[in-house]
């Protein structure tokens, strides 16, 4: 079967009744909706088209958040007043798809998925022109601006649940592509100046040797840091600094003809090759005019479905060290698929490819 076809019908599949994209239907520690995970689900059924699905996940969102406003007002309040606020008194950044905490202890205080929510609703309502939702969703919306303009400094968990005691330049550029988005539809000039602190600090804290580094003054790269071209648009794709990151992320992450690790120290299942990554460098080819290379990743993701036509999260054709496989899969199971990320984000790809070629 088409696999675009089977994306869409996949992520419509296992879209909870509340608007919630369960992450995978078939992992159990992934049966949760993820702000950040899911507002990329939801932009790649927005570039195909499937706007009610996208909709149904913000005003999910909306919901979820205002049920938990208590809980961010009273942090807010306790920061503003200089008391303490401890990690288990913040947001969480996954949720049960009816929108409860869940109850696992679990790496919960990660800013991304609020910026990206952001972002994703101010793409939604461009490409649908409903600026009704602005008003709609203004509770929600408005909340979650505070939150990340309070917080954003604040150490956090990165996109892989990772590095707790650090700050993260893909959660920065989530943040910055957030607050440059409700600045554009709500002429608000202050969060652009918060977004331009944002930017600054990136430059500043992870750009040297002419590139974007995982870490504070620590040579690294992450595959991550191809958000901050795309689609938070930190620095433009041809800018030299994102140039170089993406030399680097080619020359010690890409593999296997089009398979894409996280980071080089990475032994998640091994540390194999991700998809949804594997999209976001074919995405980021496209803007750059590398069209081939665009549609070899498109090629290789698509030779990893399996007979259900399901992507996994990862494969591990290149893995960083299999000594690390078994131990996961003795923890939690066989790697998780589908998982509903790599679907949307095949979608974007296709998309991208499939619009310049006309």
């Amino acid at each position: 079967m088409n696999l675009r076809r089977k994306s869409i019908e996949m992520i419509k599949k296992y879209q909870h009744q509340s608007g919630a994209y369960v992450a995978s239907p078939n992992f159990p520690t992934y049966h949760y909706s993820w702000l950040r995970d899911g507002s990329f689900i939801a932009y790649g059924m927005d570039r195909v088209g499937e706007h009610e699905s996208s909709l149904a996940f913000y005003r999910w969102v909306h919901e979820t958040l205002l049920n938990h406003e208590e809980k961010a007002r009273r942090a807010l309040d306790q920061h503003r007043m200089g008391k303490s606020v401890g990690p288990k008194e913040l947001l969480h950044t996954r949720y049960t798809l009816e929108g409860r905490e869940g109850q696992e202890d679990w790496p919960n205080f990660q800013l991304d998925g609020y910026g990206t929510w952001l972002w994703g609703l101010a793409t939604h309502i461009e490409l649908t022109c409903n600026r009704q939702l602005l008003q709609d969703l203004a509770g929600s919306i408005e909340l979650t601006l505070e939150y990340i303009q309070e917080f954003w400094q604040w150490d956090n968990y990165d996109c892989w649940e990772e590095f707790g005691d650090k700050k993260h330049p893909s959660t920065l550029a989530c943040l910055y592509g957030g607050l440059k988005a409700m600045e554009r539809l709500l002429g608000r000039p202050e969060l652009g100046q918060t977004a331009a602190q944002i930017r600054q600090y990136i430059i500043d804290a992870f750009v040297f040797e002419g590139r974007v580094h995982k870490f504070r003054d620590l040579a690294s790269v992450d595959s991550n840091l191809l958000w901050l071209s795309l689609p938070f648009g930190v620095f433009e794709a041809e800018d030299p600094i994102m140039v170089k990151t993406v030399e680097e992320i080619e020359r010690t992450l890409l593999f296997d003809g089009g398979g894409v690790h996280r980071y080089a120290q990475d032994t998640y299942y091994g540390g194999g090759l991700w998809l949804l990554l594997s999209a976001w460098l074919g995405w980021y080819y496209t803007q750059v005019g590398r069209y081939e290379d665009a549609k070899a990743i498109r090629t290789w993701i698509e030779r990893q479905r399996n007979a259900n036509d399901e992507l996994p999260e990862q494969v591990p054709n290149h893995v960083n060290d299999p000594d690390y496989i078994q131990p996961w899969v003795k923890r939690w199971g066989e790697v998780a698929c589908p998982l509903l990320w790599s679907h949307g984000m095949y979608l974007v790809l296709d998309e991208e490819i499939r619009r310049g070629e006309g």
